[in-house]
């Protein structure tokens, strides 16, 4: 077991980065205050100084992420609405989905999505990512052009489980976004069969 040390700010770290890993690996409804103490190598009183229950745990780390996108957000809302700035904010979105800890706290998303319904934290995120997708489409804001703004998204979301096999986290990530590119080059187009 790995024993908690250093400063307070590393053991909240570690908590929340252990919480995920066991909430991922098992659910969260399965994981206990217990086994994630354990995990560590802590007492369960250790884990309370820090957090008083599993929903406590989640609201740090989306605290986070959320921190993270609003600022992407910002920045997003000064770029040009065109195909340039429309790709750097997905860029952006990217980084912050693959990087720093953002692809566990999405695989944690994903795979206790019955649980993220009804928490808070999953409404916001499902906000934040609208908004990201508002702005993606901002030049185009017809029924198309909103698709496939969030298409985009979900290509950066989906390539976590839909590329199988050996790839690794860049390449996963660039093909994403090659992807994801194709449907924002198109925003603005006149759909098929319209018109």
């Amino acid at each position: 077991m790995v024993r908690v040390t250093g400063s307070t700010g590393d053991t909240r770290s570690r908590i929340q980065a252990v919480a995920l890993e066991l909430f991922t690996e098992q659910g969260y409804e399965k994981t206990s205050l217990r086994e994630i103490a354990e995990r560590l190598g802590v007492t369960k009183a250790a884990l309370y100084y820090h957090f008083k229950s599993k929903d406590d745990i989640v609201e740090s780390f989306v605290a986070d992420r959320l921190d993270r996108l609003d600022r992407l957000i910002e920045w997003a809302a000064e770029q040009p609405a065109d195909a340039t700035g429309r790709r750097a904010t997905l860029r952006r979105y990217s980084a912050e989905f693959f990087g720093d800890g953002g692809r566990s706290v999405m695989q944690f998303f994903e795979q206790n999505r019955t649980v993220v319904k009804h928490h808070p934290a999953g409404q916001m995120m499902r906000d934040r990512m609208l908004r990201v997708a508002e702005l993606l489409s901002r030049a185009d804001p017809s029924p198309a052009g909103q698709l496939r703004a969030m298409l985009a998204l979900f290509a950066v979301h989906g390539s976590l489980f839909a590329l199988r096999g050996e790839i690794s986290g860049e390449e996963r990530q660039a093909l994403a976004l090659d992807v994801a590119n194709e449907l924002l080059d198109r925003i603005g187009e006149t759909p098929a069969g319209s018109g």
